[in-house]
């Protein structure tokens, strides 16, 4: 992607809505929430009102787009913290949570709140905290100096930038450090209709036993939706210049925006297991893979050269709480612990 395909700097945000389709059939499963299930709402188009189905919220999207970073393109349900980045990628700041044996645990592309994980911030190795501490001491009372922030938080993983986050121990400046999301992403259906099905668990041993146990003949509903799907994407350019990290680090933020959404709509589009998506059709305005990747590999160099970027880039930490599945002493298997779902970024 030449330099020249960036917005002009009148540009305050760039766009793109990419149309999508089932990849067999038309129904889809859309993205469900505890106690309400999946996200309708009715919206006015065209004098009229119609029915709206949100298929993939932007916490959700944030994950995908992360995934993204590794070769091959990871999904959020199947993180692999040993993966390798991308080869465009190679020298981007990130943090990676080792177990003590040396093994990897975790990276903050992969967490849920990146910088602001607990095996990051909240083990006793505190590398990063202390790191942190440093560079915003100051920030504790009057206004947060949201710029040097995002240069504190692009120096050591450039993807919180991208993505967010919100810094929110008490030590770190009262816990009020936030950077809001550069890019944002949500999928949609619109005009949708819901279709309904069921099937049943059958128990072939047992089909009379008691189900409150899982024996025995379970029937089941389940409702999915058909309609016109679109994804939408939104940079925040206005936002980007003003954190005055400069045209390098502007370049790459952008640059690595794009590549993310270019590979999630040709690898990440199975969303679950009945929500499989293509391209419905073409995808004006976005640059190619390689085009993007070329423009990575330029800016990542300029931003290097300009001390932008954490030298060595990779920070290690150890975590040695019972969840790196690693006993701290001895290397054997902990015993495992009950956690729940990952968080939505």
């Amino acid at each position: 992607m030449p330099s020249s395909l960036l917005p002009s700097v009148d540009k305050s945000r760039f766009l793109l809505e990419v149309p999508l389709k089932p990849y067999q059939g038309d129904r889809f499963q859309p993205t469900g929430y505890p106690d309400l299930g999946p996200g309708r709402y009715a919206v006015n188009r065209q004098g009229g009102s119609v029915e709206v189905v949100l298929v993939e919220s932007p916490q959700s999207m944030a994950n995908h787009l992360e995934s993204m970073c590794f070769d091959p393109p990871l999904s959020p349900r199947q993180p692999d913290p040993s993966a390798p980045l991308a080869t465009c990628l190679d020298g981007m700041p990130f943090v990676r949570v080792d177990r003590p044996n040396k093994t990897p645990l975790t990276n903050s592309i992969l967490e849920a709140h990146r910088l602001n994980s607990p095996y990051i911030l909240e083990g006793t190795d505190t590398t990063v905290l202390d790191m942190l501490k440093q560079n915003v001491a100051g920030m504790e009372k009057g206004p947060v100096d949201i710029r040097k922030l995002a240069r504190v938080v692009f120096q050591y993983d450039p993807n919180a930038v991208l993505h967010g986050v919100f810094l929110a121990k008490k030590e770190l400046a009262g816990g009020r450090l936030r950077l809001p999301r550069l890019l944002s992403a949500f999928i949609e259906a619109t005009d949708a209709h819901a279709a309904g099905s069921g099937g049943v668990k059958n128990d072939h041993v047992d089909p009379s036993g008691d189900t409150k146990k899982g024996f025995g003949n379970i029937p089941y509903p389940r409702t999915e939706f058909t309609g016109p799907l679109t994804a939408f994407f939104n940079f925040d350019l206005a936002m980007l210049r003003g954190y005055r990290l400069g045209e390098a680090a502007e370049r790459f933020l952008f640059a690595l925006a794009l590549f993310k959404i270019r590979r999630f709509l040709t690898h990440g589009l199975r969303l679950r297991t009945a929500c499989d998506l293509t391209i419905a059709g073409a995808v004006a305005g976005l640059p190619t893979e390689d085009e993007t990747a070329k423009e990575l590999k330029k800016a990542t160099s300029e931003c290097k050269a300009a001390g932008l970027f954490a030298n060595p880039p990779v920070t290690v930490v150890t975590y040695t709480g019972k969840e790196a599945g690693k006993d701290a002493s001895t290397g054997s298997a902990a015993a495992p612990k009950a956690r729940g779902k990952r968080a939505k970024k």
